[in-house]
């Protein structure tokens, strides 16, 4: 790679070194392993489901604990709604309301998507809100052609000449209409953390990542909406926000694995995806913290549900925290006796998923300390699965590592070798997805905060194709936030009803029972 003066300004100016993009360089050249999957994460073997009774005991467990916690829900906030209206712009490409009616064209082009959209046009929350702006720059809009009115209607949503909804990050979109207001994804994850996310004095915390360019957005949507959920949900909300780290970002390369230069000569370097946010993570301070992602939200009528699990989840963590902490202070004082070691192995396995090793037993006293110790003193993740109903992620297997023990992780799906028989069926045999919902414990035994990047797997990033201006390249994933960023932590599968999973990842997801108010709600 022949490196220029300029080339070194720019990585400086990101925070990387010279030496550090080549070693991304390096990746591409050598490529990522895939991921040696084992076997599928099903009940009773990596996922965990609880009954009625336990779920009340974690939910006691959780209220009695809440008021002296500190506890911080952090959403990953910065993706813009582009792919969301994908359908919608590849319909405003091609479509020619001159030449052909919109029937046609749906019927040629199998746009089902596009079917969907009309039939449920009045549905949506922005409908109204379109509308407004159309009868301003089209008041004959009535008397067009339903392919013309669909058009313009598409166009006045998504274009920067109209409200400019393309380019709007998903987390200040309208998702849903209520009798009296129109509510955002931002807004309801508000009323939602107000369910589970609050302490003694009433606060409730929440950390948003987001691009440094929708910052003003974001904090005008809050000033808008907060006196009226503060009142609603009689809660005090402390909103903080961050951007992703340029010093995460990655160098893109062509397909013959040079560095891509921009059209200016300047190299071209990529956001690292969601795996870059470990960073952002690493910064907060909590007890616990919540991840979920900006969709992923529900009208307040289903809400209970949701807040329900989310205690449930966080009971289970509480409850496995105090035993860990329990053990490793034991330890701290005095060598388990047999009997002790013996409940420990118990609950490593069982309770933890740690696979030990084969030889255990015939370790000396010294190592199988080191060993529990090392296995303990880790963040923990309590992870909710839903059961797999097609929908494109990440999924629980049991890996393989380089020293031959087994390991639960969730995989994504470029992680995963599908040219070979025996892993693409276990893909096949998978049962359940994740649906990024977890509850984290970050801080040790001693009340100390981990640093989360010492936990990471710098294995298990991926490599994708993407363009520019038409030219093919290689961009390189760092591991993902609850993939490869949190590889080594203590994870804990449990099974959660698909009701509490409705994210909006294309447009017509928010015609589902979840993102619709009746009239009668």
């Amino acid at each position: 790679m022949n490196i220029t003066d300029k080339d070194i300004r720019l990585i400086k100016s990101k925070g990387l070194t010279v030496d550090k993009v080549l070693s991304q360089i390096e990746i591409f050249k050598n490529g990522i392993p895939f991921v040696p999957l084992r076997s599928a994460a099903t009940l009773n073997n990596g996922i965990l489901k609880f009954t009625e009774h336990y779920q009340s005991e974690l939910t006691k467990l959780y209220d009695s604990r809440i008021s002296n916690l500190e506890t911080i829900k952090f959403v990953p906030a910065s993706g813009a709604a582009t792919r969301m209206f994908k359908d919608l712009f590849k319909f405003l490409d091609n479509y020619d309301f001159k030449k052909e009616s919109l029937n046609s064209y749906t019927n040629h082009e199998k746009a089902n998507a596009i079917r969907l959209f009309l039939i449920g046009l009045e549905k949506f929350p922005f409908y109204d809100i379109v509308m407004q702006e159309i009868k301003v720059s089209y008041p004959k809009f009535e008397s067009l052609s339903e392919g013309r009115q669909l058009y313009i209607f598409v166009e006045t949503m998504l274009k920067e000449k109209g409200l400019n909804y393309g380019d709007f990050p998903k987390g200040l979109l309208p998702f849903h209409k209520y009798t009296d207001s129109i509510a955002t994804s931002f807004e309801e994850h508000l009323y939602e953390a107000a369910g589970y996310n609050k302490n003694h004095k009433g606060e409730s915390k929440l950390h948003f990542t987001i691009s440094k360019d929708h910052l003003d957005g974001f904090k005008e949507e809050f000033d808008r909406i907060r006196k009226k959920v503060e009142e609603k949900t009689n809660t005090n909300f402390n909103i903080t926000y961050s951007f992703q780290k340029p010093e995460t970002d990655t160098i893109a390369v062509t397909e013959d694995n040079e560095p891509f230069r921009k059209e200016d000569g300047s190299l071209l370097f990529r956001p690292g995806g969601h795996g870059a946010l470990i960073e952002n993570l690493n910064d907060l301070n909590g007890d616990i913290i919540y991840i979920k992602n900006i969709d992923n939200v529900v009208v307040r009528k289903y809400q209970d549900e949701v807040t329900g699990y989310k205690k449930v989840l966080a009971g289970k963590l509480l409850e496995i925290q105090d035993e860990v902490f329990r053990i490793l202070n034991a330890i701290d004082q005095k060598t388990p006796t047999e009997a002790e070691l013996k409940d420990i192995k118990k609950f490593l396995v069982q309770q933890l998923n740690v696979r030990l090793p084969l030889d255990f037993d015939k370790f000396s006293e010294k190592y199988k300390l080191e060993f529990l110790r090392e296995s303990l003193n880790r963040p923990i993740r309590v992870c909710g699965m839903v059961i797999n109903e097609g929908e494109p992620g990440g999924g629980p297997f049991w890996i393989k590592r380089e020293n031959g023990r087994l390991i639960l992780q969730i995989i994504e799906s470029p992680q995963i070798n599908k040219a070979d028989s025996r892993q693409k069926n276990i893909l096949a045999s998978s049962t359940h997805f994740n649906p990024v919902d977890l509850v984290c414990g970050v801080r040790d035994y001693e009340g100390n905060k981990f640093n989360l990047l010492d936990f990471v797997d710098p294995d298990a990033g991926f490599i994708t194709k993407k363009s520019m201006n038409g030219e093919v390249l290689k961009a390189l994933e760092l591991p993902g936030l609850w993939n490869g960023a949190m590889a080594n932590w203590i994870s804990v599968f449990v099974e959660v009803p698909i009701t509490t999973f409705n994210p909006v990842k294309t447009v017509n997801d928010l015609l589902k029972s979840a993102h619709q108010v009746t009239l009668f709600s």
